[in-house]
């Protein structure tokens, strides 16, 4: 993307800009967007009333003839999965079984997520849709369905095996498209699969975040200049999601904090970040100690042991979630309304890291709904890490009071008591602005 004298980007005339204010989508049916009759039934019947703004402007471009590349981003909770999984729909040839369209995302459980969506809307449609992940294949034999949805690196190793036949793939589609560009292991495995295609393969990617390099690259890797549908900044900051944040003085306050929150605030589900595997095994059994239902998800668990995981916390049966960042990217699960970060998120580098802090609380505060999330400070440098967050997406993040008082009493407990009645009754002032 060019830029301009004074640093801002010069948006070529095909770029489409995503503001609050913006209404020429506001009016616009799922039958504008020429879309057939099974699946307009499979729209209405995953309980869509009418397209987001995303669906709106992608839809009609990824089906115009010729096909156009489509660079899209767009806040998380706006409905990208339904937008490319609409436009595969419309585009594949139901009479033809070949493979006609990939997706991949950088992790099985939101390649997982991604299929459901799809055979959702599929439901009254023919359309064969298959998952390729690890331990999901088998051992032998073709992969065939008109629709495959994998994670780089089984994908890409099928394909180079000869166990998916490519020649009609019409359609390749990037989620969370500026984490698998960014990251070396990932652009490898997708530039093989992208030589592997049809030249004529139709290219498309969504994310809730870019940066100006990842755009430059996306650019450059479809070859030829590429509609771009952009949401204005200011949306990204998540406007639906209450940021507080609270001020431990130990490691031991800090847990103490964190299961009394449980008892002042009202959670349907929620998700607890942490950086380490070690933190997460310890945080979930103290937890699970303390009364709570919880389970835990990082990479070291098989695949099979991360899926039974998933399932579990989808299903609503587990309500807490421990995690490392495996699932700040892209999972939608309705009942969260809470994201806690045990441990803020920080680079190689040890600074902030606000790209992965907004994919985090984009957990919550999905499609419009009012979402919670709670940073915790322990030491000086999680401060400073906090406070880049809020000057780089330039919101508010509000602390929680959590001093003790000995106006509340003589004890400990009495003060302790008293901490939680104005913790409590902070968070729902704020909840109520």
């Amino acid at each position: 993307m060019d830029m301009s004298a004074n640093g801002s980007p010069q948006h070529p005339e095909h770029d489409v800009l995503i503001g609050q204010e913006d209404s020429k989508s506001s009016d616009i049916s799922f039958e504008d967007l020429n879309l057939s009759q099974d699946l307009l039934k499979g729209v209405y019947n995953c309980g869509y009333a009418k397209p987001s703004q995303i669906q709106a402007l992608a839809v009609p471009r990824l089906l115009r003839d010729p096909p156009e590349h489509l660079i899209a981003q767009a806040q998380s909770g706006t409905g990208k999965t339904a937008a490319f999984s609409l436009a595969i729909l419309s585009r594949i040839d139901f009479d033809n079984p070949s493979s006609q369209a990939i997706v991949l995302s950088p992790t099985r459980e939101l390649a997982r997520q991604i299929v459901d969506v799809i055979k959702n809307l599929a439901k009254f449609t023919p359309a064969s849709i298959n998952k390729v992940i690890p331990e999901s294949v088998p051992q032998i034999g073709l992969i065939e369905a008109q629709i495959l949805i994998g994670t780089p690196g089984k994908l890409g190793d099928m394909i180079k095996r000869g166990r998916i036949d490519v020649s009609c793939v019409k359609m390749l589609v990037l989620d969370e498209a500026d984490c698998m560009l960014e990251f070396q292991g990932f652009l490898q495995q997708i530039e093989i699969i992208k030589k592997l295609l049809p030249r004529t393969t139709q290219l498309i990617f969504f994310s809730a975040t870019w940066d100006e390099a990842v755009f430059r690259f996306a650019n450059s890797f479809v070859n030829k200049p590429a509609t771009r549908i952009l949401m204005k900044s200011f949306q990204l900051s998540l406007t639906t999601v209450k940021q507080f944040y609270i001020d431990c003085e130990s490691e031991d306050d800090r847990f103490q904090i964190l299961v009394a929150l449980y008892g002042i605030m009202t959670i349907a589900q929620s998700i607890i970040f942490v950086k380490e595997r070690e933190v997460a095994v310890r945080v979930a059994k103290r937890m699970t100690d303390s009364g709570h239902h919880v389970s835990f998800l990082h990479g070291h668990l098989t695949p099979d042991e991360r899926d039974v995981v998933m399932d579990v916390f989808r299903s609503g049966r587990c309500k807490v979630l421990v995690t490392t960042n495996v699932l700040a990217r892209g999972i939608d699960i309705d009942r969260v309304n809470v994201v806690i970060n045990y441990d803020l998120p920080v680079g190689k580098d040890n600074n902030a890291d606000p790209i992965t802090y907004l994919h985090r609380i984009g957990r919550t505060g999905r499609f419009g709904r009012l979402g919670i999330s709670v940073n915790f400070v322990h030491s000086h440098s999680s401060f400073v890490i906090m406070n880049q967050i809020s000057e780089y997406h330039q919101c508010p993040i509000l602390r929680i009071p959590t001093e003790l008082d000995q106006r509340d009493g003589d004890t400990l407990q009495d003060r302790v008591d008293g901490r939680l009645e104005r913790m409590e009754a902070f968070i729902k002032g704020h909840l109520k602005t």
